[in-house]
């Protein structure tokens, strides 16, 4: 069975930095999209970043593009979600997710995507 396992999560003030890892089991993610999605309470949803791994493209919402950027390692089965320039309405439950199936767009949205980690909370204080 495939396991998607967050990490990296905190407390940081405004303006800090923190990076998230998405490790994965039972599968590669090398040629699948992966994406960084978060939820804050009282909100829906919402795509953050996503990747075509195996050195494809990456797409951003445009509420964190120029601070946040996603990547992986040379290991296939990684992705990191680096965040830069904190603010206070970043804060929320950060989830990994795969979408596996082969030409998948690599949308950010969230029913598309097939596998899920169980998340790592960000908070981001003024």
């Amino acid at each position: 069975q495939v396991q998607l396992v967050e990490s990296g999560g905190g407390s940081v003030q405004a303006g800090g930095s923190l990076r998230l890892s998405c490790a994965a089991s039972g599968y590669s993610l090398s040629r699948l999209c992966v994406g960084w999605f978060r939820q804050a309470p009282g909100k829906e949803r919402e795509g953050v970043a996503v990747i075509q791994s195996g050195g494809g493209k990456t797409y951003y919402a445009d509420s964190v593009k120029g601070r946040f950027t996603i990547s992986q390692d040379n290991a296939p089965n990684t992705v990191y979600l680096q965040m830069n320039s904190l603010k206070p309405e970043d804060t929320a439950m950060y989830y990994c997710a795969v979408d596996p199936r082969l030409f998948a767009s690599c949308a950010l949205v969230p029913g598309v995507y097939t596998y899920w980690g169980q998340g790592t909370q960000v908070t981001v204080s003024s």
